[in-house]
């Protein structure tokens, strides 16, 4: 799903909606959440640390940035877009490394 990076694991790309991007960008949004279901089961298992790039829309030339995260299962806050009591992959950003903006 992507390019492989240092250490050898692949690199997520997730699309987010223009809201979030932009706290994820400004540092004041530092998790991100997605659903625990198979599909991510089979990306997130087993692993604490992944480098994602979060894509504000689907086109290749979308604004983007490139996060460090931590992954745990977790609950998430409501103010950053989580279901009060519902179980999460929980994306904790510890890093944005660079910031894409379309061209």
């Amino acid at each position: 799903m992507g390019k492989e990076n240092i250490e050898g694991s692949s690199i997520m790309i997730l699309p987010i909606k223009k809201k979030w991007f932009d706290m994820i960008k400004a540092g004041i949004k530092k998790e991100e959440y997605r659903d625990v279901k198979p599909y991510y089961d089979s990306r997130f298992k087993g692993k604490l640390y992944i480098d994602i790039i979060f894509r504000n829309g689907y086109s290749k030339s979308s604004p983007q940035i490139k996060c460090t995260c931590r992954i745990c299962l977790g609950n998430g806050r409501e103010e950053w877009g989580a279901v009060p009591g519902k179980i999460y992959y929980v994306l904790e950003i510890l890093d944005v490394k660079n910031i894409r903006r379309n061209n």
